[in-house]
């Protein structure tokens, strides 16, 4: 059998039906009042039917004040209508859209933090009052109170049940990229003296308490997943090996899977790119050589995890993810394989690779960034100009993604900014 087709079954007892994943991919596809739409059922339809084992929705906010972008979706416990009858009705509907051909689809619940922008609010909530700095586009946040931490713990909880009680079939917490619960993680982010800083124990608190919580509202057989950095690749930031010591304690918090990323808005390797050089930590260079961006990082991971591991970012060909997952289970990097981006233009890209109809799939990245078009100066070295880049070229794969939510084929004549 080949090994992207075979079923993974997770400790909880659930399964999945094959190894591939659609990663979690921001929408911005809610209504006004930060409820599911008919877009978001298209959209994951059509992924339903592209063949992945398991979808993973964009970020679900849980503070609709503090989100990552407008159009999140919000269950937000302070605000009914976020899950009120017409809200569960309008989730119920994306769950059953989403899981039409018969795979997974979990919710990844989040808190946006310090990295939520100015058009969405002048004060974001953070560890502590640690701006960042990035084009001008964020404030300075508050530091939130424990009263306030523990409410957000009791947000997190809320949220899952009701993603339980809607139909979806797990949840995924989001703990990377420098949202909330990574930015705890972060020396550089928390500074606090108090039982939530300080130490690595102190720091990953939050994260473990709100997995507690998490497990504590859905239930043993149920599952729930998380999204780690494996380094925040900042200078004084969460560390490769503060990330082997906080996988060896969730050993211990009953997680289904362990999604494995790295970066923060500031150091943006979650979609291959270098921010800021000053305080960027060097990536492996045999990491620079491999198909997928953590997979190295990964490998040193699956030695002390004992719970089912996912790699997203990277992966093109059959067999780099083959490679990665390994003849047989349990023996190679990874368990499970993360595609985005290329899902944004070729959404049966998974069922054509498990029936073999393709080995592979072109890389658009190149194509797509500013600098290779012309468009930014070769010399631009500012975290302003590689943030540019990054970003911009995201903007080529969410314009595919609001055509799929219409209902539209992607176009690849489409272009991000206008040549003239």
């Amino acid at each position: 059998m080949d090994v992207l087709t075979q079923p993974l079954q997770l400790p909880c007892g659930a399964s999945l039906p094959n190894r591939l994943a659609k990663a979690a991919m921001t929408e911005g596809l809610a209504d006004s009042w930060l409820r599911a739409t008919p877009a978001l059922e298209r959209l994951y339809r059509t992924w339903s039917e592209g063949g992945s084992g398991l979808l993973l929705t964009g970020n679900v906010q849980v503070d609709r004040f503090d989100l990552e972008r407008p159009g999140n979706v919000a269950i937000d416990q302070s605000e009914p209508q976020t899950f009120d009858a017409t809200a569960r009705a309008r989730l119920a509907a994306w769950a059953k859209a989403g899981t039409a051909s018969g795979n997974q689809l979990w919710v990844q619940i989040a808190h946006a933090g310090r990295q939520s922008p100015r058009y969405v609010t002048g004060r974001p909530l953070a560890p502590s009052a640690v701006q960042l700095d990035l084009l001008g586009n964020y404030a300075r946040p508050r530091a939130l109170t424990e009263g306030e931490i523990v409410g957000l713990i009791g947000r997190f909880a809320h949220a899952a049940q009701v993603v339980r009680e809607c139909g979806f079939t797990g949840v995924q917490v989001h703990g990377a990229h420098g949202y909330l619960i990574s930015s705890f993680l972060s020396p550089i982010t928390n500074q606090r003296t108090d039982a939530w800083g300080g130490t690595l124990a102190n720091r990953a608190r939050f994260l473990l308490e709100t997995l507690r919580a998490v497990r504590k509202a859905v239930g043993r057989d149920f599952p729930v997943a998380l999204k780690l950095n494996s380094d925040d690749f900042r200078k004084g930031g969460f560390s490769h090996e503060e990330c082997l010591q906080v996988v060896a304690w969730l050993n211990d918090e009953s997680v289904d899977l362990l999604e494995v990323s790295g970066g923060t808005y500031e150091q943006p390797r979650l979609i291959g790119f270098e921010g800021r050089s000053e305080d960027a930590m060097p990536v492996r260079r045999s990491t620079r050589a491999r198909e997928a961006y953590f997979l190295e990082y990964a490998t040193a991971i699956r030695r002390v995890a004992r719970m089912p591991l996912m790699v997203t970012g990277g992966f093109r060909t059959r067999a780099g993810m083959s490679s990665a997952l390994g003849a047989a289970p349990g023996e190679g990097d990874c368990d499970v394989i993360g595609l985005g981006r290329p899902l944004c233009w070729m959404p049966d890209f998974p069922r054509q690779l498990l029936t073999g109809a393709r080995d592979g799939i072109e890389d658009l990245d190149d194509r797509l960034r500013l600098r290779d078009r012309g468009w930014l100066s070769p010399q631009g070295s500012s975290v302003a100009a590689r943030a540019l880049n990054a970003f911009a070229a995201q903007a080529w794969y969410y314009c595919q993604l609001f055509r799929l939510a219409e209902g539209s084929p992607a176009d690849l004549t489409q272009r991000v900014l206008d040549d003239a």
